[in-house]
């Protein structure tokens, strides 16, 4: 019988115990020592269980008998039934034996596996005793080295905020030193500046002052020598007028009882349509036939010179007379006409190609150049008519955009029509082509093109500052654009016409880019002329057709 007490091999494999602090024994060393335990004591539980299976098998058969003695005796008779009695004694005293070698058996297997337990189990109790004693230990030797880390920094810690105290201190008293020594130089600097801005402010006021009365001075002059002129060719037409016919006197006796004095060269220029009644020439200044009202439109100006023509000549003709006789008292000559510098001869065929281009462009470009100034003659006068005396914004004072451009476009069509039929004449006469297509399309979007950038860049001017008169901001929107700025962008647009003649004259043909031969080409005019010859119309790598590719652009297309 086994013990109710004792452990099986299953339990004792699954055995736990408790960890009394980190660090005692091995794990794995205990859990394999209790495993060997249990394959011994397995063993010996399988060994107990055969040795009761046959026990029991040999007490079933021995209980069980297939024949009993008086029948085997009445069947083999005595001597039999004496054998079959020896077999039976033999046969208890084996099953005696053997009950008794397996209750022998089964004690020692339950002390050796007792003995094991024990064993085991006083093994595991030293080693757990001895993991406890070193986990101990270890856990003390920690806790001292623990203790003197963090003494150690503690003692470190207070040193490094100590030196960080002081060095805080010196870097708080160095920014300190700088920062005063900054402001002091700033604090020097300003009152410099002051002074400086003071002083400007005195030579700006002292310069504004002496500009004005140089201003004062110079509108006072030119009023006296603009009446005295006007009274002048006034008193002088009206003494024509009223003098009785007689012979006309000698220059002698014209110029006896006449002060002499220096008089300037006149400039006698065309009277553009644009010019105001109080901007004419001398040429232009109306006479007591042909008054001309201030409301009067501004273009009447040409027909009212043409009027008077007959008048001005015989005035001219005494101011002459009085400067060459000026001249003469004074032993001088009359200066002598500027003279054209020579054309430049051209060196190379590329050369002499773009000359005749120019001249061939030169004639309408002219035209243009002097029609749009004097559209923009008007646009300025028109302007200046509805800003005057306004206050504060003055957007909506503004002509309407459209009509301004139409006034741009109608100065400039036609003069960009004969550069377009310039320009088919010249493809003509270099490559004999000729074409009856329709190039009023293009011509139309050219002058739009001209005027779009002439009224947008004169709005913005006008309305990117509101300070000021407002007749003063679009006076100098106007001076902006009356030199030169005008000039190169009818350039480029006499150039873009004249280019679009070419290339509608050459339909059919191929177009050659060349660049121009005194400027450096730009990334896209060296493109397109790298490229070959392209049908008319078709664009060249750029993009575009012809040239001009961008402002003051002098490149040209020929018919190849």
């Amino acid at each position: 019988m086994l013990s109710t007490t004792r452990q099986s091999s299953t339990e004792i494999a699954r055995t736990n115990f408790n960890t009394v602090r980190k660090g005692g024994l091995d794990p794995q060393e205990v859990r394999s020592h209790l495993d060997t335990v249990s394959r011994e004591v397995g063993h010996l539980e399988n060994r107990i269980r055969d040795l009761q299976e046959q026990l029991s098998e040999a007490l079933r058969r021995v209980a069980n008998p297939t024949f009993d003695e008086a029948t085997l005796a009445s069947a083999l008779g005595a001597q039999s039934a004496a054998i079959l009695r020896s077999a039976h004694e033999e046969a208890g005293r084996v099953t005696a034996e053997a009950q008794e070698r397996s209750a022998l058996l089964f004690t020692e297997s339950q002390q050796r596996a007792a003995n094991h337990l024990i064993e085991a189990q006083e093994r595991a109790g030293a080693m757990l005793t001895e993991a406890e004693h070193a986990a101990a230990q270890m856990d003390q030797d920690a806790r001292q080295a623990a203790e003197r880390l963090i003494e150690s920094a503690k003692i470190n810690g207070d040193a490094m905020v100590d030196r960080g105290r002081e060095q805080g201190r010196a870097i708080v008293e160095q920014a300190n030193e700088a920062r005063r020594n900054v402001l002091n130089d700033l604090a020097i600097k300003r009152k410099a500046l002051h002074i400086q801005i003071d002083q400007l402010r005195a030579a700006r006021d002292s310069m504004n002052t002496f500009v004005q009365s140089v201003r004062e001075q110079i509108d006072a002059l030119l009023d006296n020598i603009n009446s005295s002129d006007e009274a002048a060719r006034a008193a002088a037409l009206e003494a024509l007028r009223l003098r009785p016919p007689s012979s006309e006197p000698s220059e002698e006796e014209l110029l006896a009882g006449t002060p002499l004095r220096h008089v300037p060269e006149p400039q006698l220029q065309p009277v553009p349509a644009s010019s105001a009644v109080s901007h004419l020439e001398p040429v232009t200044a109306p006479t007591p036939k042909a008054p001309r009202s201030p409301a009067a439109p501004v273009g009447d100006a040409e027909s009212f010179v043409e009027d008077d023509v007959t008048g001005t000549d015989v005035v001219n003709e005494i101011f002459a007379r009085l400067r060459k006789a000026t001249l003469e008292e004074r032993g001088a000559t009359a200066p002598a006409p500027k003279k054209a510098p020579p054309p430049v001869k051209p060196e190379t065929p590329l050369d002499e190609l773009f000359a005749r281009r120019d001249r061939a462009i030169g004639e309408s470009l002219a035209v243009l150049t002097r029609k749009v100034k004097r559209a923009l003659q008007d646009d300025q006068n028109v302007t200046l008519e509805r800003l005057r005396d306004v206050k504060g914004p003055i957007t909506s004072e503004l002509e309407d955009e459209l009509e301004q451009r139409r006034r741009y476009v109608d100065a400039a069509v036609d003069a960009l029509a004969d550069a377009t039929a310039a320009g088919m004449q010249f493809a003509s006469d270099e490559a004999g082509t000729s074409s009856h297509a329709d190039a009023r399309a293009g011509i139309d979007d050219c002058a739009a093109d001209l005027a779009v950038t002439i009224v947008l860049a004169l709005r913005k001017r006008i309305l990117a500052d509101g300070n000021g008169d407002a007749t003063e901001r679009a006076n100098a929107a106007y001076k902006e654009w009356r030199g030169a700025r005008v000039e190169r962008l009818c350039t480029d647009a006499a150039r873009r016409a004249f280019h679009l003649g070419v290339t509608t004259a050459s339909a059919g043909h191929s177009l050659r880019f060349f660049p121009a031969p005194n400027d450096a080409p730009c990334d896209a005019c060296a493109l397109d002329a790298a490229a070959p010859a392209r049908p008319a119309g078709q664009p060249f790598p750029s993009g575009s057709a012809y040239p001009p590719l961008h402002a003051g652009c002098a490149c040209t297309v020929v018919p190849a």
